[in-house]
């Protein structure tokens, strides 16, 4: 349909895809002659799921929309049949193009409360109209993504599979979910189209219908192994797990196994630790050592953690609506915040100030910096200005955001910016790394922190610190706001 906000991948084509003050406010910019040269930054000021740390996705699939992005003539008389906007900013819109400039950490990258994930350098009315697509990309994807590597280091890095297609809140949350939980650690999906778009393995056997659309359970078993002999996986649950389920999965496993097929068996419900290792017994002592066994049913990675801490026999976990909805956490907390505004022709630092000091915002255009020591392990993150350079070998003074008198001394072994540009002029200027190479390099990003910063239970408080330079500026605002009050 001409004019629709999202094709069938997901992909944003409407700028309408924004919040209605974001576009009351373009308007005003523009009668108002101050569409001038604009910084807003991105990011998060907690954790979500009470974690200790966060990973960060939805950046490709944002610019590939912003790169697109057009108002087309439906989009145009919607607006107009509001009485809100004038003629001339409507023509205004007509030739609607982000044309800015983006810096971001990468996809897949481990984040940390207050430092910019992202920068967008554009025309004030460009940036402001952006703002909701930004924040809807960037948020679902990181809540995804973090989620799910919550889940895989809790299974041990172990065998994930997303199923959650059917509880994602729509088909775009749903092909959004499938892509972020493999940036995440999962290692397929349920999700077809999601496989065909982005290359994902897709995964799935049985569901109990096919079960109980035939006259008895080993009929069932056997003609779906006689289908797919290599890729078999039993639905053990649909009558008695114990008393017929894994019973009639041995005398069809035998008969794969006789090929030299190897096969697994799916719980779905009840007591995963009791039934597991029940289950693991009789395939045992059946022969065959080799069968696996997935579980799934409600799975997050609390309930993953307790069950591999109590070695139950699980080879591979099927996690669905805890993961593709965030469960317990709504959203992903990230917000998008003015850092530097054009005044005279000059863009200069400005700064949002809170009764609540987390809430205020540090100015200017900003770099963070990863900061490792000689073990390898991350110290810290900094935030600098933009022209600051740390350098490795030197000591460095690292200022608490909001509290000014706390701070901490470092000679890091190695300093790493997190922040490059990836779009340039309304188009994207760096390579879009595969999904597979993302998740791929997953784990030993992870490994580069210490384990007290990813444990589920009450983590370790990773330090994200402002430098000399950045405090002074934000201390400078302070005093001046302090002295005449606006």
């Amino acid at each position: 349909m001409s004019g629709a906000t999202c094709t069938d991948s997901g992909a944003v084509t409407s700028a309408l895809f924004a919040d209605f003050y974001e576009l009351t406010m373009a308007q005003g910019y523009w009668k108002l002659g101050r569409g001038g040269r604009a910084v807003f930054d991105v990011f998060f000021r907690r954790h979500p799921f009470g974690g200790g740390y966060s990973l960060f996705a939805g950046l490709e699939p944002l610019l590939r929309d912003l790169e697109s992005l057009r108002f087309s003539g439906q989009d145009l008389a919607y607006l107009e049949s509001l009485g809100m906007f004038e003629r001339g900013f409507l023509d205004y819109l007509a030739d609607f193009r982000f044309r800015g400039d983006i810096w971001s950490v990468s996809e897949g990258e481990i984040v940390f409360p207050q430092g910019p994930l992202a920068r967008v350098h554009a025309d004030m009315i460009e940036a402001q109209i952006i703002e909701g697509l930004v924040l809807n990309r960037l948020n679902f994807g990181s809540l995804v993504a973090t989620k799910t590597a919550r889940v895989w280091r809790a299974s041990g890095y172990g065998h994930v599979m997303e199923f959650g297609l059917r509880r994602a809140q729509g088909p775009d949350g749903a092909i959004t979910a499938s892509r972020s939980s493999f940036i995440g650690g999962a290692d397929g999906t349920s999700n077809t189209l999601a496989g065909k778009l982005f290359g994902i393995p897709v995964m799935g056997t049985m569901a109990h219908s096919w079960v109980m659309s035939f006259d008895d359970e080993r009929e069932a078993f056997d003609a779906y192994a006689g289908i797919y002999p290599d890729s078999t996986s039993f639905l053990i649950d649909t009558y008695n797990t114990l008393d017929s389920g894994i019973k009639n999965a041995i005398a069809s496993g035998r008969l794969l196994a006789a090929k030299g097929k190897r096969f697994g068996v799916r719980l779905d419900s009840g007591d995963i630790d009791y039934l597991s290792r029940e289950v693991r017994r009789e395939l045992d002592a059946a022969g065959l050592g080799d069968a696996y066994i997935v579980v799934s049913n409600e799975l997050d990675e609390d309930i993953i953690e307790h069950l591999v801490s109590a070695n139950a026999p699980v080879d591979s976990w099927g996690v669905g609506t805890k993961l593709v909805t965030g469960g317990g956490e709504a959203s992903f907390p990230g917000v998008y915040k003015l850092a530097a505004v054009e005044r005279a022709g000059k863009v200069e630092p400005t700064m949002k100030f809170s009764d609540n000091p987390d809430k205020s915002t540090n100015p200017g255009v900003k770099q963070v910096w990863r900061l490792y020591g000689d073990d390898g392990l991350s110290l810290a993150d900094l935030m600098t200005l933009e022209d600051e350079v740390p350098r490795a070998g030197e000591e460095l003074v690292l200022h608490h955001p909001s509290a000014d008198w706390r701070r901490l001394r470092l000679r890091p072994a190695e300093a790493r910016p997190l922040l490059s540009k990836v779009m340039e002029g309304g188009r994207p200027c760096a390579e879009f790394p595969a999904l597979a190479d993302i998740r791929a390099g997953l784990r030993s990003r992870l490994e580069r922190f210490d384990s007290t910063y990813l444990r589920l239970l009450n983590p370790h408080v990773y330090k994200v610190s402002i430098s000399s330079e950045l405090r002074d500026l934000k201390l400078g605002f302070i005093g001046k706001y302090m002295q005449d009050g606006r």
